[in-house]
């Protein structure tokens, strides 16, 4: 089967928003280590759903995916 030229290539990484409690349940990152690293500005990037200390936060699984990947070190067994 061969792809039509300008058809979006498919997406194998499901690209569902998450709450952190359900990147907690699949990561293991807890939902207040989460929102450590929003408040120091570090970690994965976010969605805030409305201004204010209320807002809902989501986060795309594949943005959760490629901060991973971004955090891989490679030991290739030289000095670090």
């Amino acid at each position: 089967m061969t792809q039509k030229a300008g058809a979006p290539t498919p997406n194998p990484i499901r690209d569902e928003l998450m709450s952190p409690q359900q990147v907690q349940g699949e990561y293991g990152f807890t939902a207040q280590t989460l929102a450590n690293w929003r408040w120091m500005g570090i970690g994965p990037d976010y969605i805030k759903t409305s201004p204010g200390r209320s807002g809902r936060i989501k986060y795309r699984r594949s943005t959760i995916e490629a901060w991973l990947t971004a955090q891989t070190i490679n030991t290739t067994g030289g000095a670090a």
